[in-house]
């Protein structure tokens, strides 16, 4: 989720970071909430909440997960610079991150959120690494390549789900099950989440190639050097949003529509292969969006997102600790029993309790618990303890 090295941070990335960090809430907060997230809480669900889940699966549904992807390729360069810049051999400490990364993504696969990704990352590494030599342009042929075959494969297998079979009645049975299990006693949630990570893994390596693809794109930016060069150049940022938001929109709307409804449920895999085609449109315009906003509004803007972003790996599974201790029976145990509407609340409340106390942390450390876990045995030893504080506007920029 974060560089490792010793190189000076790119604050432009910490900013995209912290702001992805809210993108991937809002869609793991509706995974996690209960066995309706299509519906937005169930056939019985208010007008309200199968708004609010249509609009999280039009705007933020495989959006997020692709600008972390982009930003693990991008930091994946930089490691390989600092590695370079220590003298270090860099196979054994990448190899050591990725076994880190993936033990971290076990625990929080079986413990939290059957729906992890640091599994998939840490294993999607290792082609990346084998992939390096790549030039920008080869990398970004392949990237290409991966989109353009999932989305044939998806598109095909869903055409054919709509011609040949009617619309599909939900299995009750299935989703009482699911539901007894997550609001069930503390030991029968890893029980269930053990029952549920077949599935998971399933998804993760039907989109290994999005990902990877993704990984391609940001190692290809970053042997451009992409964000030293363009990360505060607002014509070219302008650009980029003015070409690509309305077709990302657009996929983003197609999708819902074939996911959430009106279109039935034969519809699900056309929607998502209109979305492996048309996301990354939709990514590259809110990051591009969001770093023109940022300097529109003044270098404070940066420091909120900036600081979460140093500390998004702590953050993003200490949001799965928070759904889990709300839904399921380590806590609250509302699996199930929560609208999409409200989950969206709880959701901005979450991300703001997170934003403000990356703020106050800014400057006074440099890791939060789960990146110091994962730079020492990165490294194999202690990683520095601070950092020194940060520039007035909380961003250390691209030179």
């Amino acid at each position: 989720m974060t560089a490792t090295g010793s190189s000076p941070r790119l604050g432009e990335l910490d900013v995209l970071r912290g702001f992805a960090l809210f993108g991937i809430l809002l869609v793991n907060a509706q995974m996690a909430a209960g066995p309706w997230p299509a519906s937005g809480g169930g056939p019985d669900a208010s007008a309200l909440d199968r708004g609010v889940a249509w609009a999280v699966t039009a705007l933020a549904a495989t959006k997020f997960y692709l600008l972390f992807s982009f930003l693990f390729g991008y930091g994946f360069v930089l490691q390989e610079r600092s590695a370079r810049r220590a003298g270090t051999a860099f196979a054994p400490r990448h190899l050591r991150r990725a076994a880190g990364l993936f033990a971290l993504g076990a625990a929080h696969a079986v413990l939290l959120y059957p729906g992890d990704i640091l599994m998939a990352y840490a294993a999607l590494s290792l082609p990346l690494y084998a992939l390096r030599g790549l030039t920008p342009r080869g990398a970004l042929r392949l990237a290409a390549g991966l989109v353009a075959a999932l989305s044939a494969l998806l598109l095909a297998y869903g055409l054919a789900t709509v011609a040949l079979t009617g619309p599909l009645a939900p299995d009750r049975s299935m989703f009482e099950a699911a539901v007894a299990a997550h609001r069930g006693d503390a030991l029968s949630v890893p029980a269930a989440h053990l029952r549920d990570l077949p599935a998971a893994i399933g998804a993760n390596l039907l989109f290994s190639a999005d990902i990877l693809a993704a990984f391609l794109a940001g190692l290809a930016a970053a042997r451009a050097r992409l964000v030293e060069r363009r990360g505060r150049d607002r014509a070219w940022l302008r650009g980029v949003v003015v070409r690509w938001l309305p077709l990302g929109l657009a996929g983003g709307v197609v999708t819902a529509c074939c996911v959430n409804g009106p279109w039935d449920s034969r519809w699900f895999h056309v929607g998502y292969a209109v979305a492996v085609l048309t996301a990354p449109a939709l990514t590259a315009a809110y990051a591009c969006g969001l770093l023109l906003l940022v300097g529109a509004v003044g270098p404070a803007a940066a420091r909120p997102l900036a600081a979460a972003g140093r500390l998004a790996l702590t953050h993003y599974l200490t949001q799965s600790l928070v759904l889990a201790c709300v839904f399921t029976g380590y806590g609250l145990g509302l699996y199930g029993r929560t609208g999409a509407a409200a989950v969206l609340a709880g959701c901005v409340v979450l991300y703001g309790a997170q934003l403000a106390l990356s703020a106050r942390l800014s400057g006074r450390v440099r890791y939060g618990p789960a990146e110091w876990l994962l730079r020492t045995v990165t490294r194999a030893g202690r990683p520095p303890a601070c950092p020194g504080p940060l520039p007035a506007d909380g961003v250390r920029h691209a030179r």
